[in-house]
């Protein structure tokens, strides 16, 4: 049988590999011989959608009901399951080793291992990218995984009803050195003001609300929990259209985000973040989400081609420029966008185009038919603000043009995309039962985590 290797559990990969399962692999509802055997490889043994960690970090979703395991899913799409980190591949061998497994302890679960393959798929996805800026590793927390956004939202909690317990003297103490002229009892800096920062900023402001309701603290959830954003760039959203950046500016000025544009962080210490400017801002806790990179690993696979920012330089078959055998998809692939000065986007859209594009295209290279070539359809792009409001915009083949939406639309817009994703792995029926599971339980849980 033919051999397929998905490295990489995020949107793409584990939607690929769950087609690949359905249609070549072990179903139980397939019958006679699998035509192919499909491995899926991920680091970890469970998956969320990635665009849903501002979510988790402000406490608005708990990533436990919303977490997929690998092997479950592996089970009921007919595919394998192996845990554990890409660390080497051997392309004349048609190999890739991946990494020991430890628990929390520190104690092996799994050893190094060696997987042979036919066909690679590499969809390991992005990184936060530091830009080599002192104290930003450190002193920042960056939203990659759902560890990282548990440890954001527990620090909150804590600073917060550390803050109703200080004195005034060290809440002014707290304060000084901030020349921005804002003095809350907590401040959170969101360094970067993509589509992260500006919806973690919203939400950050409803769960400053919900822990007050609760009686967590006492502390007034707008002038009290202060929270900043702050952009190198002269607007907001610079990757989508001015339209959309300034709706959504006016709307976070509504809400009490503060902020400030034309501010390149030059340094992150304890308690404060430093611009170009000269500027101070106070910050309790801080977040990172300034821009991407690929992972390192890829710059050491076998001599496979990557540009600056690490990502596997693809043809528009989404094969690699040197082995016929290695595909890319998604944020770790560098792929042209014909009629574009910039390639394909990072974008879960173009996570899953590239997946659908690559199963009907996997199927070609099993009956031995020539490759076709991708081409990637911008839909537009939607950015929420929690509860509150969305906004984005609908364009190209959607609507046959370019047109600004916001508001309760827009919402329905933003949550429709998690649906269709879940919808890509369970199939619509049980999409629409995990939605209203969902919904119901929501009736009985408060807004936010609260612990």
């Amino acid at each position: 049988m033919h051999r397929f290797i998905v490295v990489g559990g995020g949107a793409g990969g584990l939607e690929l590999a769950t087609r690949l399962g359905d249609r070549y692999g072990e179903t139980r509802a397939k019958r006679g011989k699998p035509q192919a055997s499909i491995t899926l490889v991920d680091r970890y043994p469970t998956h969320i959608w990635k665009p849903l960690l501002h979510e988790v970090a402000a406490g608005s979703m708990d990533p436990f009901t919303h977490q997929l395991e690998y092997a479950a899913q592996a089970r009921w799409h007919g595919f394998e399951f192996q845990q554990g980190e890409l660390v080497g591949l051997e392309r004349a061998a048609k190999r890739i080793t991946l990494g020991r497994v430890l628990d929390e302890d520190g104690a092996e679960m799994l050893p190094e291992r060696v997987l042979e393959y036919d066909t690679l798929v590499l969809a390991i996805g992005s990184t936060t990218h530091f830009f080599g800026v002192p104290g930003a590793a450190g002193h920042s927390i960056a939203l990659d995984t759902v560890e990282q956004a548990e440890r954001f939202r527990k620090r909150l909690i804590a600073a917060c009803m550390r803050a109703e317990h200080q004195t005034p003297e060290a809440t002014a103490a707290a304060a000084q050195g901030s020349n921005d002229g804002a003095e809350p009892r907590v401040q959170v800096a969101i360094i970067g003001a993509g589509a992260t920062g500006v919806e973690l900023s919203a939400e950050l402001r409803n769960t400053a609300q919900v822990l007050s309701a609760y009686g967590l603290h006492k502390l007034d959830p707008r002038h009290d929990v202060g929270i900043v954003l702050i952009e190198a760039g002269t607007r907001i959203l610079p990757a989508l259209s001015e339209r959309v950046s300034s709706a959504t500016a006016e709307l976070l000025h509504k809400l009490g985000v503060k902020v400030m544009t034309g501010e390149r962080v030059t340094e992150v210490a304890a308690g404060v973040v430093r611009t170009a400017s000269g500027k101070d801002v106070r910050a309790d806790l801080t977040v990172w989400a300034a821009g991407i990179t690929a992972p390192a690993v890829l710059s050491r696979l076998d001599g496979l081609t990557v540009n600056k920012l690490g990502q596997l330089i693809v043809r528009r078959t989404l094969q690699t420029e040197i082995d016929d055998n290695i595909f890319a998809l998604g944020d770790c692939a560098a792929c042209e966008w014909p009629g574009h000065e910039r390639g394909v986007p990072p974008r879960a859209q173009a996570a899953h185009q590239q997946a659908t594009f690559l199963f009907r295209s996997l199927g070609d290279l099993l009956a031995g038919k020539p490759l076709p070539e991708f081409t990637y359809r911008d839909f537009g792009s939607l950015v929420s603000l929690g509860h509150f409001s969305a906004v984005g915009n609908l364009m190209g083949g959607l609507i046959g043009g370019n047109m600004l939406i916001e508001g309760l639309f827009a919402r329905f817009m933003y949550m429709s995309l998690y649906r269709l994703h879940i919808a890509a792995l369970h199939g619509y029926a049980r999409m629409v039962l995990d939605t209203f599971a969902h919904w119901l339980r929501r009736t009985t849980l408060p807004r936010v985590k609260l612990h």
